[in-house]
């Protein structure tokens, strides 16, 4: 399987790049969608960096840009790395930004976008923490600012167990293959710990993540080392696997995109 490749490559389409000019003559910005990274700076226990969320945004953005069709024109937005993780108060490493600050750095970057002549603008979210936030905000950016905007789910069935996709939600055999296969030299898998917030075989139907009735938590109330998962048994060739997978799904989205856009734009 091939390495994946250095990350960002997608200079050609980052705004921030950009001369003034250049973005002011951009042809395509009635329907080239401009994609946004959201993620968080955290704790992810002592064998990940804090950047896990914030690199994978950048992770995502590389592999699948290089993966769109010719004619599929998308530009990428200056990233926001630093996200809502107040569960994890009280680990060294987190910072922390409040839900009103998030909103409105995600508001101010879609007025800008359409005073620039953007009409359409895509979210690559790495963090849980985020995502209540992003429903409500993207859905008063398109209706208040006229920018359509949508959270970009690129959903991947990984080869986990049972009680790994329940109750390893973070910092587990996921997050870690990932990284492993992304960024391994930050990762210190002599560091790694298996430890679970709770058991699949445990009474009761609450839980804290992805079920049908969810608790609140903090993560110093539920792990000790900040891990919540299987990380001992993550390796870099599942990573490239599931990164790649992944990369193949949000291409698709992101070209779908194009395409609807560019429909639009020519039926109006």
């Amino acid at each position: 399987m091939k390495p994946i490749p250095p990350f960002p490559s997608y200079r050609d389409r980052y705004l921030p790049a950009m001369t003034p000019a250049r973005i002011a003559s951009l042809p395509d910005k009635q329907w080239a969608p401009v994609i946004l990274a959201t993620g968080a700076i955290e704790q992810h226990g002592p064998h990940l960096p804090v950047a896990v969320d914030a690199l994978m945004g950048q992770v995502w953005l590389s592999l699948a840009l290089a993966r769109l069709p010719a004619g599929a024109s998308c530009y990428v937005a200056p990233p926001i790395t630093i996200g809502k993780s107040n569960e994890h108060t009280g680990f060294p490493g987190t910072l922390i930004i409040s839900k009103g600050t998030l909103r409105e750095l995600l508001l101010a970057t879609a007025r800008q976008l359409r005073a620039w002549g953007f009409r359409q603008l895509a979210v690559i979210n790495t963090h849980g923490g985020n995502i209540s936030v992003l429903r409500y905000t993207l859905r008063e950016i398109t209706e208040t600012i006229g920018l359509r905007a949508d959270v970009l789910r690129a959903e991947v069935k990984q080869e986990i167990s049972e009680q790994e996709s329940t109750y390893g939600f973070h910092a587990g055999e996921v997050e870690t293959s990932w990284m492993l296969a992304a960024a391994g030299h930050l990762v210190r898998m002599v560091e790694a710990r298996c430890e679970y917030p709770a058991q699949i075989d445990d009474p009761g139907e609450l839980r804290p993540e992805a079920a049908p009735a969810t608790f609140s938590w903090a993560t110093k109330d539920v792990s000790r080392t900040g891990i919540m998962g299987n990380a001992p048994i993550a390796t870099a060739e599942k990573g490239r696997r599931w990164l790649e997978a992944g990369a193949d799904r949000y291409a698709a989205l992101i070209a779908e995109l194009c395409s609807r856009g560019r429909s639009s734009a020519d039926e109006g």
